[in-house]
């Protein structure tokens, strides 16, 4: 998979440009997990809600899992693409929604996750993100 990632804040304007058809023949909301709302821009809004009791600023992980142009992935093999990386990063158990978009007959998954531990109110840093994906 070719993945990339990114810290980033605004919500529920991710949720609106993960929804979009702009440039995808097909969108599809596969999950979302941890929120009390199963409607992706209501689930972001409350990510937002919870950071603004916190300083922090990007406190989402989004990242786009690509497969290779000659490789023909399936649901399950994102699945288990995405769960690694959860792994590797520390974010299980943290929400997430899991959004598919196809073009050309080809699909490429985005998850994001929420970084606040609503425990401790506290940002989950991922500084070492960079690192540890390589293995993925």
């Amino acid at each position: 998979m070719i993945l990339k990632a990114k810290e980033r804040g605004n919500a529920p304007q991710l949720a609106r440009y993960l929804l979009a058809m702009r440039d995808n023949d097909h969108v599809e909301l596969h999950e979302v997990r941890g929120f009390i709302s199963d409607d992706l821009v209501e689930a972001f809004g409350e990510a937002d809600a919870i950071a603004r009791g916190t300083r922090c600023e990007k406190h989402l992980f989004s990242m786009s899992f690509n497969p290779p142009e000659s490789a023909n992935a399936s649901i399950a093999d994102f699945e288990k693409a995405i769960e690694q990386v959860e792994a590797k990063l520390g974010l299980e158990g943290q929400p997430r929604a899991i959004v598919f978009h196809e073009k050309d007959g080809r699909r490429h998954a985005h998850a994001v996750w929420s970084r606040i531990d609503s425990g401790r109110m506290r940002a989950l840093n991922l500084n070492h993100y960079k690192i540890k994906l390589r293995d993925v």
